[in-house]
Protein backbone atom coordinates (compact mmCIF):
# COMPACT_ATOMS: atom_id res chain seq x y z
CA UNK A 1 0.00 0.00 0.00
CA UNK A 2 1.12 3.56 -0.64
CA UNK A 3 -0.14 7.12 -0.52
CA UNK A 4 -1.77 8.16 -3.77
CA UNK A 5 -2.87 11.61 -4.92
CA UNK A 6 -6.63 12.01 -4.64
CA UNK A 7 -9.27 14.59 -5.54
CA UNK A 8 -13.02 14.75 -5.14
CA UNK A 9 -14.84 17.06 -7.54
CA UNK A 10 -18.41 18.01 -8.38
CA UNK A 11 -19.21 17.82 -12.09
CA UNK A 12 -21.74 19.78 -14.16
CA UNK A 13 -21.83 22.61 -11.64
CA UNK A 14 -19.78 25.63 -10.62
CA UNK A 15 -21.04 25.34 -7.02
CA UNK A 16 -19.61 22.85 -4.54
CA UNK A 17 -22.02 20.19 -3.25
CA UNK A 18 -24.26 20.37 -6.32
CA UNK A 19 -23.96 18.43 -9.58
CA UNK A 20 -22.51 14.92 -9.51
CA UNK A 21 -19.58 14.09 -7.20
CA UNK A 22 -16.61 12.07 -8.43
CA UNK A 23 -13.65 10.53 -6.61
CA UNK A 24 -10.40 10.53 -8.62
CA UNK A 25 -7.34 8.48 -7.67
CA UNK A 26 -4.62 10.10 -9.73
CA UNK A 27 -2.16 7.21 -9.46
CA UNK A 28 -3.88 3.90 -10.11
CA UNK A 29 -0.76 1.96 -11.08
CA UNK A 30 -0.35 -1.37 -9.30
CA UNK A 31 -3.93 -1.59 -8.05
CA UNK A 32 -5.85 -4.77 -8.83
CA UNK A 33 -9.39 -4.84 -10.18
CA UNK A 34 -10.58 -5.97 -6.76
CA UNK A 35 -8.81 -3.10 -4.98
CA UNK A 36 -10.31 -0.55 -7.37
CA UNK A 37 -13.78 -2.02 -6.95
CA UNK A 38 -13.46 -2.12 -3.16
CA UNK A 39 -12.41 1.54 -3.00
CA UNK A 40 -15.25 2.57 -5.34
CA UNK A 41 -17.68 0.72 -3.09
CA UNK A 42 -16.22 2.46 -0.04
CA UNK A 43 -16.59 5.97 -1.48
CA UNK A 44 -20.33 5.37 -1.97
CA UNK A 45 -20.28 7.79 -4.91
CA UNK A 46 -21.93 7.03 -8.22
CA UNK A 47 -18.48 6.73 -9.85
CA UNK A 48 -14.82 6.59 -8.87
CA UNK A 49 -11.97 6.81 -11.38
CA UNK A 50 -8.37 5.63 -11.44
CA UNK A 51 -5.84 7.40 -13.67
CA UNK A 52 -3.17 5.28 -15.38
CA UNK A 53 -0.61 5.73 -18.15
CA UNK A 54 -1.98 4.96 -21.61
CA UNK A 55 -1.62 1.44 -22.98
CA UNK A 56 0.88 1.09 -25.86
CA UNK A 57 -2.07 1.21 -28.27
CA UNK A 58 -3.50 4.28 -26.54
CA UNK A 59 -0.13 6.04 -26.53
CA UNK A 60 0.26 5.32 -30.23
CA UNK A 61 -3.13 6.93 -30.79
CA UNK A 62 -2.11 10.05 -28.87
CA UNK A 63 -3.79 9.42 -25.50
CA UNK A 64 -2.78 11.76 -22.69
CA UNK A 65 -3.81 9.28 -19.98
CA UNK A 66 -5.99 6.21 -19.37
CA UNK A 67 -8.90 6.07 -16.96
CA UNK A 68 -10.81 3.18 -15.42
CA UNK A 69 -14.30 3.97 -14.17
CA UNK A 70 -16.09 2.12 -11.37
CA UNK A 71 -19.54 2.38 -9.82
CA UNK A 72 -20.04 0.81 -6.38
CA UNK A 73 -21.06 -2.38 -8.17
CA UNK A 74 -19.20 -2.66 -11.47
CA UNK A 75 -16.67 -1.21 -13.92
CA UNK A 76 -17.98 0.92 -16.80
CA UNK A 77 -16.43 1.19 -20.27
CA UNK A 78 -17.31 4.89 -20.45
CA UNK A 79 -19.19 7.51 -18.45
CA UNK A 80 -19.61 11.22 -19.00
CA UNK A 81 -19.21 12.97 -15.66
CA UNK A 82 -16.14 10.82 -14.81
CA UNK A 83 -14.63 11.87 -18.15
CA UNK A 84 -14.98 15.59 -17.41
CA UNK A 85 -14.16 15.26 -13.70
CA UNK A 86 -11.03 13.19 -14.33
CA UNK A 87 -9.82 15.65 -16.96
CA UNK A 88 -10.27 18.51 -14.47
CA UNK A 89 -8.41 16.64 -11.71
CA UNK A 90 -5.58 15.53 -14.03
CA UNK A 91 -5.02 19.07 -15.27
CA UNK A 92 -5.19 20.53 -11.75
CA UNK A 93 -2.60 17.97 -10.63
CA UNK A 94 -0.20 19.26 -13.29
CA UNK A 95 -1.04 17.10 -16.28
CA UNK A 96 0.19 18.55 -19.58
CA UNK A 97 -1.87 17.82 -22.70
CA UNK A 98 0.01 16.84 -25.82
CA UNK A 99 -2.02 19.50 -27.67
CA UNK A 100 -3.05 22.77 -26.05
CA UNK A 101 -6.81 23.09 -25.59
CA UNK A 102 -7.36 19.39 -26.34
CA UNK A 103 -7.23 16.14 -24.41
CA UNK A 104 -7.42 12.53 -25.52
CA UNK A 105 -8.61 10.08 -22.88
CA UNK A 106 -8.25 6.32 -23.18
CA UNK A 107 -10.99 4.25 -21.55
CA UNK A 108 -12.99 1.07 -22.10
CA UNK A 109 -14.64 2.29 -25.32
CA UNK A 110 -11.32 3.44 -26.78
CA UNK A 111 -10.17 7.04 -27.25
CA UNK A 112 -12.46 9.92 -26.24
CA UNK A 113 -11.65 13.46 -27.37
CA UNK A 114 -12.11 16.50 -25.13
CA UNK A 115 -11.77 20.16 -26.05
CA UNK A 116 -12.18 23.52 -24.38
CA UNK A 117 -15.50 25.11 -25.41
CA UNK A 118 -16.38 28.60 -24.13
CA UNK A 119 -14.03 28.16 -21.18
CA UNK A 120 -15.41 24.72 -20.25
CA UNK A 121 -14.18 21.27 -21.16
CA UNK A 122 -16.48 19.13 -23.32
CA UNK A 123 -16.16 15.54 -24.51
CA UNK A 124 -17.10 14.11 -27.87
CA UNK A 125 -20.08 11.80 -27.50
CA UNK A 126 -19.05 8.26 -28.48
CA UNK A 127 -20.83 6.64 -31.45
CA UNK A 128 -24.42 5.74 -30.58
CA UNK A 129 -26.30 2.57 -31.41
CA UNK A 130 -30.06 2.92 -31.00
CA UNK A 131 -33.22 1.02 -31.79
CA UNK A 132 -36.89 0.81 -30.86
CA UNK A 133 -37.27 -0.95 -27.49
CA UNK A 134 -39.11 -4.25 -27.21
CA UNK A 135 -42.80 -3.50 -26.46
CA UNK A 136 -42.96 -5.98 -23.57
CA UNK A 137 -39.90 -4.48 -21.86
CA UNK A 138 -41.17 -0.94 -22.42
CA UNK A 139 -44.50 -1.83 -20.81
CA UNK A 140 -42.77 -3.29 -17.74
CA UNK A 141 -40.49 -0.27 -17.41
CA UNK A 142 -43.43 2.14 -17.61
CA UNK A 143 -45.19 0.15 -14.90
CA UNK A 144 -42.07 0.34 -12.70
CA UNK A 145 -41.94 4.10 -13.23
CA UNK A 146 -45.66 4.60 -12.68
CA UNK A 147 -46.12 6.11 -16.14
CA UNK A 148 -49.01 5.63 -18.57
CA UNK A 149 -48.31 4.97 -22.26
CA UNK A 150 -50.03 8.21 -23.29
CA UNK A 151 -47.48 10.21 -21.26
CA UNK A 152 -44.60 8.95 -23.44
CA UNK A 153 -43.78 10.99 -26.54
CA UNK A 154 -40.90 8.79 -27.73
CA UNK A 155 -38.81 5.85 -26.55
CA UNK A 156 -35.46 4.49 -27.72
CA UNK A 157 -32.93 1.87 -26.70
CA UNK A 158 -29.60 3.76 -26.44
CA UNK A 159 -26.06 2.39 -26.28
CA UNK A 160 -22.88 4.53 -26.43
CA UNK A 161 -20.92 2.25 -24.11
CA UNK A 162 -23.37 2.47 -21.21
CA UNK A 163 -26.78 1.07 -22.14
CA UNK A 164 -29.94 3.07 -21.36
CA UNK A 165 -33.62 2.94 -22.18
CA UNK A 166 -34.42 6.55 -23.09
CA UNK A 167 -37.89 8.04 -22.63
CA UNK A 168 -39.18 11.46 -23.63
CA UNK A 169 -42.36 12.27 -21.70
CA UNK A 170 -44.80 15.15 -21.89
CA UNK A 171 -44.48 16.83 -18.49
CA UNK A 172 -41.65 18.17 -16.35
CA UNK A 173 -43.95 18.04 -13.32
CA UNK A 174 -44.61 14.35 -13.89
CA UNK A 175 -40.91 13.71 -14.43
CA UNK A 176 -39.91 15.36 -11.14
CA UNK A 177 -42.70 13.53 -9.29
CA UNK A 178 -41.63 10.03 -10.38
CA UNK A 179 -41.07 7.54 -7.56
CA UNK A 180 -39.83 4.43 -9.39
CA UNK A 181 -39.93 0.85 -8.19
CA UNK A 182 -36.14 0.45 -8.16
CA UNK A 183 -36.36 -3.24 -7.29
CA UNK A 184 -38.42 -3.81 -10.42
CA UNK A 185 -35.92 -1.91 -12.58
CA UNK A 186 -33.10 -3.97 -11.10
CA UNK A 187 -35.03 -7.17 -11.82
CA UNK A 188 -35.53 -5.99 -15.41
CA UNK A 189 -31.78 -5.20 -15.58
CA UNK A 190 -32.64 -1.90 -17.25
CA UNK A 191 -31.20 1.55 -16.64
CA UNK A 192 -33.70 4.23 -17.58
CA UNK A 193 -33.16 7.85 -18.58
CA UNK A 194 -36.31 9.98 -18.60
CA UNK A 195 -36.46 13.47 -20.11
CA UNK A 196 -39.08 16.18 -20.57
CA UNK A 197 -38.89 19.40 -22.54
CA UNK A 198 -39.59 22.46 -20.45
CA UNK A 199 -42.19 23.89 -22.83
CA UNK A 200 -43.90 20.49 -23.20
CA UNK A 201 -45.73 20.56 -19.88
CA UNK A 202 -48.97 19.28 -21.35
CA UNK A 203 -49.79 16.15 -19.36
CA UNK A 204 -53.55 15.97 -18.91
CA UNK A 205 -53.87 12.28 -18.08
CA UNK A 206 -55.58 11.33 -14.83
CA UNK A 207 -52.36 9.67 -13.64
CA UNK A 208 -50.37 12.82 -14.34
CA UNK A 209 -52.89 15.06 -12.61
CA UNK A 210 -52.85 12.88 -9.49
CA UNK A 211 -49.06 12.96 -9.40
CA UNK A 212 -49.08 16.70 -9.90
CA UNK A 213 -51.55 17.20 -7.04
CA UNK A 214 -49.43 15.03 -4.77
CA UNK A 215 -46.29 16.85 -5.83
CA UNK A 216 -47.70 20.31 -5.21
CA UNK A 217 -47.81 19.55 -1.50
CA UNK A 218 -44.02 19.21 -1.46
CA UNK A 219 -42.77 20.60 -4.76
CA UNK A 220 -41.66 24.03 -3.70
CA UNK A 221 -38.96 23.02 -1.24
CA UNK A 222 -35.81 25.08 -1.98
CA UNK A 223 -33.71 21.95 -2.50
CA UNK A 224 -35.78 20.73 -5.44
CA UNK A 225 -37.42 23.78 -7.02
CA UNK A 226 -35.40 25.76 -9.55
CA UNK A 227 -36.45 29.37 -10.12
CA UNK A 228 -35.74 31.27 -13.35
CA UNK A 229 -34.45 28.05 -14.88
CA UNK A 230 -32.85 28.70 -18.30
CA UNK A 231 -32.47 25.04 -19.27
CA UNK A 232 -34.36 23.40 -22.13
CA UNK A 233 -34.61 19.80 -20.95
CA UNK A 234 -35.10 18.16 -17.53
CA UNK A 235 -33.53 14.71 -17.09
CA UNK A 236 -33.56 11.94 -14.48
CA UNK A 237 -31.46 8.75 -14.55
CA UNK A 238 -32.42 5.55 -12.71
CA UNK A 239 -29.63 2.96 -12.59
CA UNK A 240 -30.59 0.27 -10.07
CA UNK A 241 -28.86 -2.53 -12.07
CA UNK A 242 -25.44 -0.97 -11.27
CA UNK A 243 -26.29 -0.16 -7.66
CA UNK A 244 -27.38 3.48 -8.14
CA UNK A 245 -31.05 4.22 -7.49
CA UNK A 246 -30.78 7.66 -9.12
CA UNK A 247 -27.69 9.32 -10.57
CA UNK A 248 -27.46 13.08 -9.96
CA UNK A 249 -26.10 14.16 -13.37
CA UNK A 250 -25.16 11.67 -16.08
CA UNK A 251 -22.94 12.75 -18.96
CA UNK A 252 -23.16 9.52 -20.96
CA UNK A 253 -26.96 9.49 -20.77
CA UNK A 254 -27.21 13.14 -21.78
CA UNK A 255 -24.85 12.40 -24.67
CA UNK A 256 -27.02 9.58 -26.01
CA UNK A 257 -30.23 11.53 -25.38
CA UNK A 258 -28.82 14.46 -27.37
CA UNK A 259 -27.72 12.24 -30.26
CA UNK A 260 -31.19 10.68 -30.42
CA UNK A 261 -33.34 13.76 -29.75
CA UNK A 262 -31.37 15.99 -32.14
CA UNK A 263 -31.48 13.36 -34.89
CA UNK A 264 -35.26 13.01 -34.63
CA UNK A 265 -35.94 16.73 -34.35
CA UNK A 266 -37.13 16.71 -30.75
CA UNK A 267 -34.31 19.07 -29.69
CA UNK A 268 -32.24 21.70 -31.54
CA UNK A 269 -28.54 21.36 -32.30
CA UNK A 270 -27.60 23.33 -29.20
CA UNK A 271 -29.41 23.16 -25.85
CA UNK A 272 -28.88 22.82 -22.11
CA UNK A 273 -30.20 20.11 -19.80
CA UNK A 274 -30.72 20.07 -16.06
CA UNK A 275 -30.46 16.91 -13.97
CA UNK A 276 -30.35 16.21 -10.24
CA UNK A 277 -33.19 18.58 -9.35
CA UNK A 278 -35.18 15.91 -7.53
CA UNK A 279 -32.10 14.99 -5.46
CA UNK A 280 -31.26 18.55 -4.46
CA UNK A 281 -28.03 18.37 -6.55
CA UNK A 282 -29.13 20.16 -9.71
CA UNK A 283 -26.44 20.38 -12.38
CA UNK A 284 -26.36 21.74 -15.91
CA UNK A 285 -25.18 19.89 -19.02
CA UNK A 286 -24.40 21.80 -22.23
CA UNK A 287 -25.05 19.93 -25.49
CA UNK A 288 -24.04 21.07 -28.96
CA UNK A 289 -23.59 19.58 -32.42
CA UNK A 290 -20.78 20.87 -34.63
CA UNK A 291 -20.72 21.27 -38.41
CA UNK A 292 -19.47 17.70 -38.84
CA UNK A 293 -22.41 16.32 -36.84
CA UNK A 294 -20.36 15.48 -33.73
CA UNK A 295 -22.23 16.02 -30.46
CA UNK A 296 -20.20 17.61 -27.64
CA UNK A 297 -21.12 17.36 -23.96
CA UNK A 298 -19.75 19.94 -21.55
CA UNK A 299 -20.16 21.58 -18.20
CA UNK A 300 -18.44 23.11 -15.22
CA UNK A 301 -16.36 21.22 -12.64
CA UNK A 302 -15.48 22.40 -9.13
CA UNK A 303 -12.98 20.83 -6.73
CA UNK A 304 -14.07 19.91 -3.19
CA UNK A 305 -11.34 17.72 -1.65
CA UNK A 306 -7.64 17.34 -2.42
CA UNK A 307 -5.14 15.12 -0.63
CA UNK A 308 -3.95 11.52 -0.57
CA UNK A 309 -5.45 8.09 0.01
CA UNK A 310 -3.58 4.98 1.14
CA UNK A 311 -4.22 2.08 -1.22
Amino acid sequence: MKNRAFQQVDVFTDTAFLGNPLAVVLDGEGLSDAQMQAFARWTQLSETTFVLPPTPEGAAGGADYRVRIFTPGAELPFAGHPTLGTAHAWLKAGGQPRQSGQLLQECGVGLVSLKSVDGRWAFAAPPLQRQTPAPALLAEVLAALGLQADEVLAAQDLNNGPHWLGLLINSVDSLLALEPDHAALKRLNTKVGVAAKREANTNHSTNGLIRRANREARAFAPSTRITNDPTDLEVRAFAAPVGIAEDPVTGSLNASLAQWLMAEGHMPGRYSARQGTALGRAGQVLLSKDAQGQVWVGGDVVGCIQGTVTL
